[in-house]
């Protein structure tokens, strides 16, 4: 049978019942600030993994930017990526004409100058002008046609990121081209030609349309 004297030292003293709960508390707090920052933790770990696999799906030139492609005036043609070659090597044929995508030359010849060009330019570097957002407006003139060259250089010389060249052998007399856009036609348009120009020029269409 316990005595009292026993009882007495089994009963906490009002400053160990306080010392108690002080340190319940104290292990509350702990467990309470783990836990969130343990919640804080989770949610780090899952953002930087979200970054991580993002560069992985957007890495490499794919030659068209991600998210919703901006539409206009045109007939959109599949891209065929937007690879960089040498003048000495070869690639596939080019699903357009003129081209709106694909392989072009990476070396100093490509992009030329925006502006007008007296003499027929290749594809492989007029791509590497559309690949910075730029618009091609070209003739095809066996037999000369001064006047038409002429309303075209007015249009031209108003745009910025233009190129005015000559393309003999296409089946029309008039070509428009931007990335991955073509508009073909036979008689001078005004309209038509500044409304595609006006639209595809510098688009986010073009994976680098930033670039000047």
């Amino acid at each position: 049978m316990a005595t009292s004297s026993n009882r007495n030292k089994d009963r906490m003293t009002p400053t160990q019942v306080r010392a108690a709960r002080r340190l319940r508390r104290q292990r509350r707090r702990r467990l309470v600030k783990f836990g969130g920052m343990s919640a804080i933790s989770l949610l780090a770990i899952v953002f930087i993994f979200s970054l991580f696999a993002g560069g992985l799906r957007g890495g490499g030139n794919s030659g068209a930017n991600t998210g919703p492609a901006p539409s206009g005036p045109g007939l959109r043609i599949p891209v065929q990526g937007a690879d960089h070659i040498s003048q000495s090597q070869t690639h596939p044929d080019y699903n357009s004409v003129p081209a709106t995508s694909g392989w072009h030359y990476g070396d100093a010849s490509a992009p030329v100058p925006w502006g007008v060009h007296g003499d027929a330019l290749p594809d492989e570097i007029l791509v590497h002008n559309l690949e910075h957002g730029g618009v091609g407006i070209h003739y095809n003139c066996p037999e000369g046609c001064d006047e038409l060259v002429s309303q075209l250089k007015k249009i031209a010389d108003r745009m910025g990121k233009v190129i005015l060249s000559p393309y003999p052998g296409m089946e029309t007399k008039i070509a428009l081209t931007a990335w991955t856009f073509l508009d073909t036609f036979d008689e001078f348009d005004k309209d038509r030609v500044e409304d595609f120009a006006r639209a595809h020029e510098s688009s986010p269409n073009a994976p680098e349309y930033l670039v000047r």
